[in-house]
């Protein structure tokens, strides 16, 4: 359901519908979330298929936010040629993410080193929330800017806590608020 989301996401981007494709990428951090939450929670799981599920999870993460992000960019930029160095650092810091977390994993089963890559996809509909205060060309340039400050963070050597638990209310919220603003913005 994560991919469907975020491939949606994708075509309403590249269609210039930037509501509805944020929609899509907040849906995709949803069953995101609950992916792992349900994963966590079936027994007799051989290690072969908690490997496959561990790749396949990335496999769609870095559609959902890694390629997703890019192409809003691309297709927010009016596919300019100067907005492809930022979508393939977009995707580029997604998959180095991705391929550092798969290796490693957290730092002490309690952080993560980084912003992990589905923050990409809590953040960007809270800056989408500022578009109108802008002209076209200058939510580009900050919604440009937003996306390399991110991707750098994505493969940052900060700590970031890791949201578990009781945070996946919080989520929940945060994605049926969004969903309903920018469906009313539609």
């Amino acid at each position: 359901m994560g991919l469907l989301s975020a491939v949606l996401g994708i075509y309403f981007a590249i269609s210039g519908n930037f509501p509805v494709a944020i929609i899509g990428l907040l849906w995709a951090v949803l069953f995101d979330w609950f992916d792992g939450f349900i994963a966590r929670r079936m027994k007799d799981r051989t290690r072969e298929q908690e490997a496959f599920g561990a790749q396949l999870d990335s496999m769609i993460d870095i559609v959902s936010f890694g390629v997703l992000p890019a192409i809003l960019l691309l297709s927010y930029g009016n596919y300019d040629f100067l907005y492809i160095p930022g979508a393939f650092i977009v995707i580029t810091s997604g998959a180095i993410r991705l391929s550092y977390f798969n290796v490693y994993g957290l730092i002490d089963n309690k952080a993560y080193l980084g912003l992990s890559v589905d923050s990409n996809g809590l953040i960007l509909p809270f800056i989408f929330l500022f578009e109108s205060f802008f002209s076209h060309t200058s939510f580009s340039i900050i919604l440009y800017a937003s996306l390399l400050v991110l991707s750098a963070l994505n493969v940052s050597s900060i700590r970031m806590n890791k949201l578990s638990g009781r945070w996946i209310y919080v989520v929940v919220a945060y994605v049926l608020i969004m969903t309903t603003v920018f469906g009313w913005i539609i």
